[in-house]
């Protein structure tokens, strides 16, 4: 039986980004970080691990709720084994992208050695569409990470700075029971999701008495900063985290098992895209007629984002956008060679792969000038992916399998098609102008002599001046816009046509 899709909103599917986001942002307590920094310089191993003489296994259920409404729930195990550490996290969450209500599961599995280094972990999300799969095997600092599409299987071999243990015990296991009020520690989160690496700063803030499940608890209040997107979590004294809360009005809390598994609503859950979407000051009728846009940035810090560089100018809060001009000339083999390192495959840019060049030799010929190549593939990709949101680890290879997604499925396409064509490429990130508001949005920019923004979802090369770039790179760069939303504050001071 076929199941009946909504009518999609044409604006909500530049939307994607915000959903990657927060999937990452939920995400990260179940990933990867490195051994912590240990405060006012104490040994790390000691401050943080001592207590694991007197651990106990445990199991934990949780409901996770949305603005007070039932989202999903969570189930923990943290077991002894004879060589170190059992830990599982499964979750199931129905979750509102793009005024369409999906389920999604995901489920990671880790096994830790006896100083809970990790040994092996494999992570596991399903959505009703996607599956991203991932394993990975440590040995010391490096790790051998295997994704897995259909008909496909990648193996990439990275390096951390320090041997990998699981984030699934950041706050339990994170050493705060030795922590004073006000102190912090410092962690480099690895997320296998984005492959991307990040700090995590965990502070103690006070103490406080909770009911749960109808008892009072003693707790720590602990502060999760995560690349400047803040949650707190209630601690208690056996270490067990009792509540978390997180932005999007995200919470986390420890109940029972019949009540984590009981009904929860199917309707009535907040659109995610709709809640992190930015109002416009000015009413923009023709978004792609316009050849310059300036807007005023604020409320976020900059540090981390890419604002400055190509078509975008900025300067203290101002930014400048003008739209580019598709270059004439022919691309010169020393030019791709300076841009090599963007014609490379990637774990979600399979530009390596048989299906994505036998595809690529389809659409163009090798006389086409690359100006036309890159039309010709954007403009495929516009017709051809049908335009759906998606909850999954955006790929190439799989979305070239099911033609369907949103905008971050768009985008690692066409960098996957245009790499395999010659065309170097890349992926950003920010925001987009549709219909009185601006939306996360991804998109591409291709190297034609210099490098031109291309947007697959709008079918437009170059793309319109409302796209505002924040990122450019891999998936692990929209890490980086966890600080940015919910905080921008933009204001159109100028447009020119």
């Amino acid at each position: 039986m076929t199941m009946a899709i909504p009518r999609i909103k044409w604006h909500w599917i530049a939307g994607g980004v915000s959903v990657t986001v927060f999937l990452l942002l939920l995400a990260f307590r179940l990933d990867i970080f490195d051994r912590g920094q240990a405060p006012f310089g104490q040994s790390t191993d000691r401050a943080v691990y001592s207590g694991f003489q007197t651990f106990q296994d445990r199991e934990t259920w949780m409901n996770i709720s949305q603005n007070g409404r039932k989202i999903g729930y969570a189930h923990r195990r943290f077991s002894r084994t004879e060589k170190g550490y059992h830990v599982v996290e499964s979750v199931f969450m129905r979750i509102n992208t793009m005024g369409v209500v999906q389920g999604m599961t995901f489920k990671t599995e880790g096994k830790l050695n006896p100083d809970m280094t990790l040994s092996s972990f494999d992570f596991d999300l399903r959505s009703s569409l996607f599956r991203f799969h991932i394993q990975g095997v440590v040995n010391g600092k490096q790790v051998t990470l295997y994704t897995e599409t259909p008909g496909s299987e990648k193996k990439t071999v990275i390096t951390l700075k320090e041997s990998p243990r699981l984030a699934n015990g950041i706050l339990e296991l994170s050493g705060i029971a030795g922590l004073k009020t006000g102190e912090t520690r410092i962690f480099h989160v690895f997320d296998p999701a984005s492959m991307g690496q990040r700090p995590v700063k965990v502070s103690v803030l006070g103490e406080e008495m909770l009911p749960i499940m109808g008892r009072k608890h003693k707790a720590r209040k602990v502060s999760v900063d995560f690349m400047g997107a803040r949650q707190f979590a209630w601690v208690g004294e056996d270490g067990d985290v009792l509540i978390e809360k997180g932005i999007l009005g995200i919470t986390l809390e420890q109940v029972a098992k019949h009540e984590a598994l009981g009904d929860f609503p199917r309707a009535g859950i907040s659109d995610l895209t709709e809640m992190v979407s930015v109002p416009s000051n000015v009413v923009i009728d023709d978004p792609s007629s316009l050849t310059l846009l300036r807007v005023r940035l604020t409320g976020i810090e900059k540090n981390n984002l890419f604002l400055n560089g190509d078509r975008q100018t900025l300067r203290n809060d101002v930014l400048l956008i003008q739209k580019e001009t598709i270059p004439t000339r022919p691309l010169r083999d020393v030019n791709i060679i300076a841009k090599s390192e963007f014609l490379k495959a990637s774990p979600f840019i399979q530009s390596d792969n048989q299906k994505i060049q036998g595809k690529v030799q389809e659409l163009v010929s090798p006389e086409d000038p690359v100006a036309v190549k890159a039309a010709k593939l954007v403009a495929w990709v516009y017709k051809s992916v049908e335009k759906r949101p998606v909850l999954s680890v955006p790929n190439a290879l799989e979305t070239l399998n099911n033609l369907v997604g949103d905008c971050n499925e768009h985008a690692v396409l066409l960098a996957a098609l245009a790499r395999a064509a010659g065309i170097p490429a890349q992926v950003e990130a920010g925001l987009v102008y549709q219909r009185g508001r601006f939306y996360y949005h991804a998109w591409n920019v291709l190297f034609l002599g210099t490098w031109v923004t291309a947007d697959a979802v709008m079918g437009q090369m170059p793309a319109d001046v409302t796209h505002i770039r924040f990122v450019r790179g891999e998936a692990d760069r929209q890490i980086d816009l966890m600080g940015v939303i919910g905080k921008v504050q933009l204001k159109i001071l100028e447009r020119s046509r």
